[in-house]
């Protein structure tokens, strides 16, 4: 990349993220490095960009008046990229994904695999994180793309992939495993243990549509960890079809007497600026 781009880029993180050890994250640059590229900015324009103290740093006058020209030459030199990687057919690259633990486990794998059969030299990143973090990185330009439940914000361009249902969890020896269907009321009767994190759930949205009240005695991100308690007979929970897949514990899976699923999509900022190498992997979403 062009010494001056990285510098750009520098700055351009720094006033995103507000810190200099958050933008050296993101570029994969130490904290010293983004300080010096910055500093040699000030030094080549003669002005002052940032304001610097404890808290982190935030833009001077000048420092707004310049950082629209710094973004639109970023821009441009992306979209210079991605015409040069067309012209050299695709032989190197960096897809960054934001996505959560069951695509992760049981889509990617399969579709990187296909993917790097035609191009074998491409790099990936994947970040994990739930439904507010990828969103997050999104728009903050961490990751090209990212798998989230749909609708997502209204900034945000997405692609529907699937439908995925909602399926109830009980151990094997509850007075219901034998059913046909989980009753949406007996929800109610057991200890539950809820998959949530920072943004609400599926799953409570299925609470509040049903007027449903459950005892919850446990909140986490972690899918495995919800299985394992389910398993030891702490409770009942709902969790994905997706993840429900290929795993090792003995638990009754059941669909509910209702509608209940989530739909899955993957979300860009704007499909028509994403890299040559993100719409070439777009087309082999087909192998999930």
């Amino acid at each position: 990349m062009d010494a001056n781009i990285q510098k750009y880029m520098a700055f351009i993180k720094a006033v995103e993220y507000g810190s200099f050890t958050k933008a050296a994250e993101a570029l994969a640059y130490s904290q010293s490095g983004i300080s010096r590229m910055i500093g040699d900015l000030e030094k080549e324009w003669k002005v002052s960009l940032l304001e610097r103290d404890r808290a982190g740093v935030r833009l001077t006058s000048d420092g707004i008046k310049l950082l629209p020209y710094a973004k639109s030459v970023c821009n441009e030199y992306q979209k210079l990229q991605m015409q040069v990687d067309e012209l050299n057919g695709l032989q190197s690259g960096l897809i960054r994904i934001g996505t959560f633990s069951s695509v992760a486990t049981h889509w990617l794998p399969n579709v990187i695999k296909e993917f790097q059969k035609d191009y074998p030299n491409i790099d990936y990143e994947l970040l994990l994180g739930d439904y507010t973090e990828i969103e997050n990185w999104i728009q903050e330009g961490r990751v090209d793309c990212g798998f989230l439940r749909l609708p997502t914000q209204p900034d945000l361009e997405s692609i529907f992939l699937a439908k995925d249902k909602l399926l109830v969890i009980l151990p094997e020896n509850h007075p219901l495993a034998e059913c046909e269907r989980f009753p949406v009321k007996a929800l109610e009767n057991d200890p539950f243990m809820l998959l949530e994190k920072s943004a609400k759930a599926e799953i409570s949205k299925i609470f509040e549509r049903w007027n449903i009240t459950p005892k919850v005695h446990f909140t986490t991100w972690d899918d495995y960890a919800i299985m394992s308690m389910v398993e030891s007979g702490l409770g009942i929970s709902i969790l994905p079809e997706l993840i429900l897949k290929r795993i090792p514990y003995h638990i009754v899976i059941k669909e509910l007497d209702v509608p209940a699923y989530r739909n899955i999509g993957l979300v860009m900022r704007d499909q028509k600026t994403v890299s040559i190498a993100v719409k070439r992997f777009m087309e082999y979403l087909k192998y999930r």
